[in-house]
């Protein structure tokens, strides 16, 4: 009998859709380790294998546009609302493209965080299909570039005003997600509320082992020292830490490829630790609001210091959530250039540290999935 094959698509919008998916796909192996799974990405290969420990085979693929971002906080609203154009204007050649590929792969089952096309070819294909995320691509893309419209969504006037063309693409999006089996909403999410096959889980997160003590040998820290990660996600983008002056007891975990030159500042890949156990090593997390930052930080139980991006839909959702359940403090985008942050830093360590979170949304989702799996 042949193993059941599930083919996985993962944005490379960020982060955050790998840290969602890897922690279900390592619970689904032990569940069915007969189970064969393709992820379909176009995240690097070597992200994908240090989060899946599950056996996968990697396909670099593009299941959806995301937006286009100059930096990890900033949105390029008219050239995504151009790429997605470009993207939609032959919607229905890429639909049966994506059918031919779903059907030459034999899949049995699509799982898809969070592109749509993946979606929209499955269920031509009547492959099941399910998605999984904390937002949808509909919704961010109304918000950046859909004007409002009283009028009814016809999907076949591909031609008209620059609203209704933008109103049809939302529309097609909508439609992927809205006619799948299930669109899984991971928690903290946004609210979704005209999906009607909306079932909302349980926080996702992969939780690090704390191996503080490698760490201060490895670094010769005093036992008063701390260790602050700075992650912005998988955006690229900079914090010019080389301008921050010096505070006294506190060293910078940053990324190698920023070329940080401080006396403070260690590399994160000198380290050799898995970024999740780092995560759960450190004293506090300097991030933006993201789903896989906020959810894994909270289940570690390492305080936070975000700035904002106000104009991100999914941005208030998880503030409200990282509020309810993890110490944190909002600081300005100057005041991380600059390196003003000793006051907030103290604020959020000195707070009382609540209960990490247990992280229960990747049990659920894979238990989801391997009922319906086991009846194929």
């Amino acid at each position: 009998m042949p193993k059941p094959h599930l083919v996985v698509s993962l944005s490379g919008h960020g982060f955050g859709h790998v840290a969602q998916t890897a922690p279900i796909l390592n619970t689904l192996h032990e569940l069915m380790p007969q189970l064969r799974v393709t992820v379909r990405s176009n995240v690097a290969s070597r992200h994908l294998r240090s989060r899946i420990q599950a056996p996968f085979t990697h396909i670099t693929s593009e299941g959806d546009i995301g937006m286009l971002m100059s930096s990890a906080l900033d949105v390029c609203a008219e050239e995504s609302r151009t790429a997605y154009r470009e993207f939609h204007s032959d919607w229905d050649k890429r639909v049966a493209k994506e059918v031919q590929t779903l059907r030459e792969l034999k899949a049995d089952f699509v799982l898809s965080n969070v592109g749509y096309l993946p979606l929209a070819g499955a269920q031509q294909a009547g492959i099941p299909n399910a998605a999984l995320c904390s937002l949808n691509w509909a919704d961010i893309y109304r918000h950046y570039c859909s004007t409002p419209s009283t009028h009814p969504l016809v999907l076949s006037e591909v031609e008209g005003s620059g609203r209704t063309v933008d109103n049809i693409i939302t529309a097609q999006i909508h439609d992927a997600y809205a006619n799948s089996d299930a669109f899984l909403r991971a928690t903290p999410g946004m609210a979704m509320d005209n999906l009607p096959n909306l079932i909302p889980v349980a926080p996702i997160a992969a939780v690090g082992a704390n191996r503080r003590d490698e760490l201060n040998r490895l670094l010769k820290l005093s036992p008063d020292e701390k260790l602050v990660l700075i992650s912005m996600g998988g955006i690229t983008s900079r914090v010019p830490i080389e301008c921050w002056p010096r505070i006294d007891g506190f060293r910078w975990l940053v990324q190698e490829s920023w070329q940080v030159h401080h006396p403070d500042a260690v590399s994160i890949e000198s380290l050799q630790l898995h970024f999740d156990d780092l995560l759960a090593s450190c004293d506090a997390l300097i991030c933006k609001p993201g789903y896989g930052s906020f959810v894994e930080s909270t289940c570690c139980g390492v305080p936070v210091l975000y700035v904002n991006r106000p104009d991100w839909p999914e941005s208030p959702v998880l503030i409200e959530w990282l509020k309810m359940h993890n110490p944190c403090r909002e600081i300005s985008r100057s005041a991380l250039d600059r390196g003003n942050i000793a006051d907030a830093l103290s604020e959020i360590l000195d707070e009382p540290q609540s209960h990490p979170l247990i992280p229960e949304g990747a049990g659920q989702v894979a238990a989801w999935l391997a009922e319906r799996m086991a009846c194929l």
